[in-house]
């Protein structure tokens, strides 16, 4: 997809979005590389998953995240000859931890999601390494001193010997004689070495080894003689201890070096749950769905909302500003035409409609649910241009109207039967009549490349090619002419005006000059604009006819889905009588149950079917209960 064309249109901050609404690390980064895709199976798979995350979500909530971080980096590194840190360590074994709970809920509702089971073959439960690890690193992050016989018996000896110092040290300090001689009553520490603070005056009136002064020369830290050989036993222990340390972090990070392969597989898939998953919180968020998507090139979309600016009023609300709703609009596209050329009143909207468009085609086409009505379908477009905005080409010297019609240029080049093109002010920027020419000269091409389009444009004469020229359709931003003021609606089915003269009378034009403005339009305008007017009632029936049985449509299919979902449910509860049934009938005394009402499981001491009752014993009473009081115990020891 052209990266020219998410640039102009923000997809970085859909991106963003879906990140925010992500559960990890992994997720956040792979929500903010996503890319669009031309492939129909992929797009119709990636909305799949997401419908069938929404179904499981009801039972079993969303796929846990907790304890997953991105260490793909880490595991990479446990090929180098360093071995990982103990921090390191821990934070890989928390991560596979995590797997178990993911592979539990996959577990869950792989039944009924064949496309998120698909992922689940992606997922290897690694707990296994994690055990591993956690037998060496305890949970701050730290060897534990149970790592190795060896690390216990070394840590055993270094205690020890440290009383040993400390009894020393202990001794000395508690002579009055040397104490008057220390700089205060205590011992620090020297590297490892237990030192002791005596006044410079005092040099060599405690036997042992001085290592160093203070910056003043005052005070000399000592070693007492007595302790020397012990603190050399704690260096060469402290040794000991570290190169055990570093064969046991060596041996894990082989170990997940090992495993780097499956690890990084499942980190892949983990990261892609956590994206369907972030798709399923940024639809219920924002009341998007999923849309239907179609081999036959239409777009029909209802209720479109522009999503960026559904984030930005909501980002507003939190910060106490008036709430504001986002005005939806119908499009459709590729049905009964392919060019739709949209005119109005600047400020109108013309601009946020194509770049709704145009967004939600995006959007699609990474399998994000769209801010539409359901029962809105979209086409996957092989390429997605735009020209839009008012950059000058600086570098090659042209202006405003020569660097647009240079990418109009090279859309035209580019662009073929499965394209969406959208140009916004198409013509502007030159002579009125040229630019409406060389308009009417691409919209042609663009017919004849097959491609499909939306424009807008202020050029009157543009909107007659809609009444000459067949696959095109004008569409028209609604303008109130009461407040003066665009209402953001889209009309489909009738040009736009510009609403000049409207505007000069609400605003106290004198009628002699409104009517002398009106007679010099041209011919070619006013004949226009009165074909216009003799077509608007019927295109306007025509569209709340096309409505209304849309509308119908949609209403029939929810009908048949709520039915499918009914039977189904009868089917499953069936399926569970029948299952639970069987099982009753072949309980006897001793066998365990789960009883529903107390909470807690039980053993049979009767059945008694005619009576359909069960005598069975709590562990301290024997209670008759209902046989539908009981079910089986799980191996988790809740209800199956």
């Amino acid at each position: 997809m052209n990266d020219a064309t998410m640039e102009k249109l923000e997809f970085h901050l859909i991106r963003e979005c879906l990140g925010r609404f992500s559960g990890s690390r992994l997720g956040k980064r792979l929500a903010h590389g996503m890319t669009p895709s031309a492939n129909i199976q992929q797009v119709r798979e990636w909305f799949q998953q997401v419908r069938e995350m929404q179904a499981a979500a009801e039972s079993h909530g969303l796929p846990p995240m907790g304890g997953v971080h991105d260490i793909r980096e880490q595991v990479r590194a446990a090929a180098f000859p360093t071995p990982l840190e103990p921090e390191t360590l821990a934070s890989i074994a928390e991560t596979l931890d995590a797997t178990v709970a993911l592979c539990r809920w996959f577990g869950q509702v792989r039944d009924k999601a064949p496309s998120l089971a698909r992922l689940e073959t992606r997922v290897t439960d690694l707990s296994p390494t994690a055990a591993l690890i956690h037998e060496v690193i305890d949970s701050r992050g730290q060897v534990s001193d149970y790592a190795s016989p060896k690390l216990a018996d070394i840590r055993k000896s270094i205690g020890v010997a440290r009383d040993r110092i400390k009894g020393v040290t202990d001794r000395l300090l508690r002579q009055a004689g040397i104490a008057k001689m220390l700089q205060y009553a205590g011992a620090t520490f020297h590297g490892d070495r237990l030192v002791l603070p005596l006044k410079s005056e005092y040099r060599g009136r405690i036997k042992g080894i001085i290592h160093r002064s203070s910056d003043t020369g005052c005070t000399l830290f000592v070693e007492p003689a007595e302790s020397v050989e012990l603190n050399n036993a704690v260096v060469r222990l402290k040794d000991s201890e570290t190169k055990e340390i570093n064969r046991l972090l060596r041996t894990l990070s082989a170990e997940v070096n090992r495993q780097s392969v499956p690890i990084l597989a499942t980190l892949r898939a983990i990261a892609v749950v956590d994206v369907i998953a972030a798709k399923c919180r940024y639809a219920k968020k924002r009341s998007c769905v999923c849309p239907e998507i179609n081999d036959n090139g239409v777009l029909d979309i209802h209720d479109a909302r522009h999503p960026i600016l559904i984030e930005l009023f909501a980002e507003q609300a939190v910060e106490g500003e008036e709430p504001k709703e986002v005005v939806p609009i119908d499009v459709r596209l590729g049905d009964d035409f392919d060019v739709l050329i949209i005119t109005g009143p600047n400020t109108g909207g013309k601009t946020v409609a194509v770049k709704t468009i145009g967004l939600l085609a995006l959007m699609t086409q990474c399998g994000i649910p769209i801010p539409v009505k359901e029962g809105s379908t979209l086409p996957v477009y092989k390429s997605i241009h735009i020209d839009i905005g008012d950059e000058q080409s600086l570098q090659q010297s042209l202006s405003t109207f020569s660097s647009h019609l240079a990418t109009q240029l090279d859309i035209l080049q580019r662009s073929g039967p499965k394209s969406l093109v959208l140009i916004d002010e198409l013509g502007a920027g030159t002579d009125p009549d040229e630019g409406a020419s060389i308009g009417r000269a691409i919209i042609e091409e663009l017919l004849r490349l097959s491609a499909k389009a939306v424009v807008t444009t202020h050029l009157s004469s543009l909107k007659a090619v809609a009444f000459t020229t067949q696959r095109v359709d004008n569409a028209a931003v609604e303008f109130d002419p009461q407040s003066l003021r665009p209402t953001f609606h889209l009309k489909l089915g009738e040009p736009g005006n510009s609403n000049a003269l409207i505007i000069a009378k609400r605003l106290g034009m004198p009628a002699r000059l409104v009517k002398a403005a009106m007679g010099f339009l041209a011919d070619s305008t006013r004949a226009l604009n009165k074909a216009i007017a003799g077509t608007l009632d019927s295109r306007r029936e025509a569209e709340q006819a096309r409505k209304a049985a849309r509308e119908a449509q949609v209403d029939a299919q929810r009908q048949r889905n709520e039915a499918q979902r009914d039977r189904e449910t009868l089917r499953q509860q069936q399926q569970d009588f029948e299952k639970w049934a069987t099982w009753v009938n072949e309980l006897g005394p001793g066998d365990e149950v789960f009883v529903v009402s107390l909470q807690r499981p039980a053993r049979v001491v009767r059945m008694q079917l005619q009576k359909q009752k069960a005598l069975v014993f709590n562990g301290k009473m024997d209670i008759e209960l209902p046989l539908r009081d009981i079910h089986p115990v799980g191996s988790d020891g809740e209800t199956v």
